[in-house]
């Protein structure tokens, strides 16, 4: 078998055709993102059958997320000014037309809190407008754009939850141990009481609050190692186990979208599985086993549950939606994300276990390109972000892309990872740098101690977290990787943790606790900061750089690229004036992959689409490379 045509890097790295559908409240319309002519993602509507469909927004900077406001008229949606996370709060009329700024100050970071079916021409959104650190909630009514104050934030409340009559009566507050305590009160006017507290080792957070007002709907690991489903009554005190898994954390819980009674509950261990809690769904579940091989999610409903939008996931498909009919359970293909690809053979994603040196088990997932290899592909060790967040199984454009053009792909749940109890996710306290970054060096050997990877073309890749992963890769282990790809990555810990945006004041415990204090663990942290290890990196550099990024110092990729290059190493750094903390301009989005693929084609010996001139067209890269200089056009 030959190895699988090359796919255009606009079509797999490009924005969805249409993606993160969402069903009306009253179920008529459906809306989706998809690009404009410009490429940028923009909401659409149609009727549920497909007809009148067109685009709603005409932003310049792509949506990323939205829903629909409980009037059914309304479309909210979130949006920054070039990445600085500066966001604000807009309103899309359906029939009115014209969208609105709910929230039009400067320098005012806006949070939307709730919607509520009792009440559909409000919603409560929180503002950080009276101190930058701490967000207090406001009620908005949509049909006038009148915002008034609601809950003022004591000055150490991380978020709000209203009930479903929009009252604002719980609280979750980080404690100075990394802990949480969760504060209820009986009505909007009424005193707050602390219901729970846990300590730095469990993991608390709110689902949400049932009809009655009297219950919660938690997860919690109190009591166990996973983070489990429960119902807690405020009156009297009583908590009941909904779901767990002794082996995983809760995933996603479904909620009647009005009686707001849970249904089931989702967990992940290697691919989604559902526990059924409320018998009425279960033969839904049962049947939507039809829609194929996949993974399913419920991602929207009609207010009256009659219709539901289900997607489903796939390794080697691009995510498929269709129109779920209760009553008859009978399915309608909607849309696929990616239409283009529906021809495209892509590689299966196998779910594999790594044990660490300490003898921790490290849940991964194995990528290898289609086609009959003679000898082990190179390998990419592609590191995700967070870094408490983890992979997942399903359709990966990244690491379809990258299986195309001829490598295999590690994605590794080191430890600190979420989602696999709290032992495993406190395993990485303090292990920057070091058992963290040990987990991803013992799984690459894994991969070539089986066959799977040539171990003398291996490159490791990553934003973020990933992105620090890789420069730590590069300086820590200069003989492991032929070369790091590093995207708006932390590259001084200290300078990380004291440069922190105002508004993750809430996280600051939680960030010493994990990660460490940058005064009384400085030696520790500069210790595993890659910036203070530049002559180390051997390997050649390619670094991604969001001028306007919020979370890091703004010199921080320059700095270690002016270390590499004062040393005559091999190193690239692009910036992008317009971006920050992520790539979401599609020029800059695909100039960067390309350079991406550039750079491992010649290190790594993959294939490669060429880039046509210095860069994508449309795209704000400034590139400067050891020794030399590229401006924009």
């Amino acid at each position: 078998m030959s190895a699988a045509p090359l796919i255009a890097r606009a079509v797999l790295l490009g924005a969805p055709e249409r993606t993160r559908v969402q069903l009306s409240p009253d179920g008529g319309r459906v809306a989706w993102l998809a690009p404009d002519g410009d490429g940028v993602s923009q909401i659409w509507t149609s009727a549920l059958d497909g007809t009148d469909a067109r685009p709603r927004t005409a932003a310049k900077r792509a949506i990323r997320a939205y829903c629909w406001a409980e009037d059914g008229r309304t479309l909210l949606h979130l949006q920054d000014r070039d990445g600085d996370e500066g966001f604000h709060l807009y309103a899309v009329a359906l029939e009115a037309g014209g969208v609105r700024d709910l929230t039009p100050f400067e320098r005012v970071r806006a949070e939307l809190v709730a919607t509520a079916a009792a009440l559909p021409d409000t919603i409560l959104v929180a503002l950080n407008r009276r101190d930058e650190r701490w967000h207090d909630v406001y009620r908005c009514t949509l049909s006038t754009g009148a915002l008034g104050l609601d809950t003022e934030n004591p000055g150490d409340v991380a978020r709000f939850i209203a009930d479903a009559r929009l009252a604002v009566r719980a609280a979750e507050v980080i404690l100075p141990d990394g802990g949480c305590e969760l504060r209820v009160r009986d009505t909007a006017a009424g005193a707050w009481r602390t219901l729970l507290r846990v300590d730095g080792d469990d993991h608390l957070r709110v689902i949400g609050f049932a009809a009655d007002g009297d219950r919660l709907f938690l997860e919690t690991s109190s009591g166990s190692d996973t983070a489990r489903l429960v119902a807690h009554e405020l009156s009297t005190g009583a908590a009941t186990v909904l779901a767990s898994r002794p082996d995983v954390d809760v995933a996603d819980v479904l909620l009647h979208p009005t009686r707001l009674h849970v249904q089931a509950a989702s967990f992940m261990p290697a691919r989604t599985s559902w526990q059924i809690i409320d018998a009425d769904v279960a033969p839904d579940f049962a049947a939507l086993q039809a829609l194929g091989d996949g993974d399913v999610s419920i991602v929207s409903r009609d207010r009256r549950d009659e219709t539901w939008v289900v997607a489903l996931q796939s390794d080697c498909v691009p995510v498929r939606y269709y129109a779920w009919s209760r009553a008859t359970r009978s399915h309608r293909l909607l849309f696929s994300e990616r239409p283009a690809l529906a021809t495209a053979r892509g590689s299966a994603m196998r779910s594999v276990t790594i044990a660490a040196r300490d003898g921790l088990q490290l849940p991964a997932y194995l990528t290898l390109p289609a086609g009959d290899a003679t000898q082990p592909p190179p390998l990419v060790l592609d590191v995700h972000g967070g870094p408490w967040t983890r992979d997942v199984w399903g359709f990966d454009e990244i690491v379809q892309w990258l299986a195309n053009r001829g490598y295999a792909v590690l994605q590794v749940n080191f430890r600190g990872s979420t989602g696999y109890g709290k032992r495993f996710l406190h395993a990485g306290d303090n292990e920057w740098g070091r058992r963290m970054q040990d987990d991803l060096v013992d799984a690459v050997h894994w991969a070539v101690e089986r066959g799977y990877a040539d171990g003398d073309r291996v490159a490791i890749h990553g934003g973020s977290y990933g992105g620090y992963a890789a420069l730590a890769a590069a300086a820590f282990t200069p003989r492991l990787f032929r070369c790091a790809v590093a995207a708006f990555a932390p590259s001084n810990l200290v300078a990380m943790l004291r440069n922190r945006p105002p508004y993750w004041e809430a996280l600051a415990s939680i960030l010493t606790r994990r990660v460490g204090d940058p005064d009384a663990d400085g030696e520790r942290l500069r210790s595993v900061s890659p910036l203070l290890f530049a002559e180390r990196i051997e390997a050649p550099v390619l670094l991604g750089h969001g001028a306007n990024d919020p979370r890091l110092s703004q010199d921080d990729s320059p700095q270690l690229f002016a270390a590499l290059e004062r040393r005559g190493a091999d190193a690239i750094l692009v910036s992008y004036p317009d971006e920050g903390h992520g790539f979401v301009r599609p020029e800059n989005r695909i100039d960067f992959f390309a350079r991406v693929e550039r750079f491992l084609a010649e290190h790594l010996g993959g294939r490669c689409e060429p880039l046509d001139g210095e860069r994508v067209p449309g795209s704000t890269a400034i590139v400067r490379r050891s020794g030399g200089f590229t401006p924009p056009r």
